[in-house]
């Protein structure tokens, strides 16, 4: 009886132990493919640089797309970015990529032989500002008196990810990076109020999954009343038409209030 048990047992064992060792041949990576897919591919149609394969690393032209690590497995590449995306790959060696697009279509890349090609892919990180403080201001009258406001758009390193399917075909993170605003008030050389702004301090009336796939993308002085100061907000998904208004109110003793504009 016992000497069943044990059999069962390394049984069992050795039919683990297979079982795990097809897992991992059968995610085992295609090292010689990943190798013929080093340098810079073009757009057969095109002629256009598209992507740079450096080491585990896909690299875009595109300034605004996050490079990504990849994998190739079996007959597939695998990139890894804000989600999983597979691609079965139609041909590969050292001069063509051929693979599926999300789209169904067979996207087909060159190898490049222009060095010059590689200068597509030398740039600085994008960003939807400017990189410097975007000043502005304006005057309201009220009850006799000149407000000044001020805006100072201020460029931060809170980066936003907005994934898209790209012109090839393929699943991409764009990259942005969100804003910190500084608004003021003044009446004459006497300040009234002074606050940084930041998109998560309109947690709760704006949906979460909408703020955390937008940017604080600009701000307005407009109006002045007996409650206190009023700014206006927006706050948009980069590259898209969507956002919303959001109205700021910083009352006498400089609490703040945001209202979604309906």
């Amino acid at each position: 009886m016992y000497r069943f048990i044990i059999l069962l047992i390394c049984s069992a064992l050795l039919f683990s132990c297979k079982k795990d060792k097809n897992k991992n041949e059968m995610q085992r990576e295609n090292i010689e493919a990943k190798k013929m897919l080093q340098g810079v591919w073009t757009d057969d149609a095109t002629g256009t640089p598209i992507i740079k394969i450096k080491g585990d690393s896909i690299f875009y032209a595109d300034p605004s797309i996050s490079p990504v690590m990849f994998k190739v497995i079996n007959d597939s590449l695998f990139t890894y970015g804000s989600v999983v995306n597979g691609y079965k790959i139609e041909k590969v060696n050292q001069y063509n990529f051929w693979f599926d697009s999300e789209t169904g279509d067979v996207v087909q890349f060159s190898k490049s032989e222009d060095y010059n090609d590689l200068k597509f892919f030398s740039f600085d990180k994008p960003t939807l500002n400017s990189k410097k403080v975007i000043k502005k201001d304006s005057i309201i009258n009220f009850n006799n008196v000149r407000y000044r406001g001020y805006v100072y758009i201020n460029p931060s390193k809170i980066k936003v990810t907005q994934s898209r399917v790209s012109d090839e075909g393929i699943n991409v993170d764009n990259f942005y990076y969100d804003n910190i605003i500084h608004i003021c008030v003044y009446d004459g050389n006497k300040k009234l109020c002074s606050k940084d702004i930041n998109k998560n301090m309109m947690s709760g009336i704006i949906p979460d999954d909408f703020l955390q796939n937008s940017i604080l993308a600009d701000m307005d002085f407009v109006g002045v009343n007996s409650k206190g100061y009023r700014y206006q907000a927006k706050v948009g998904i980069p590259d898209e038409a969507s956002c919303y208004l959001v109205d700021v109110i910083i009352d006498k003793k400089s609490n703040v209030k945001f209202n979604v504009v309906k």
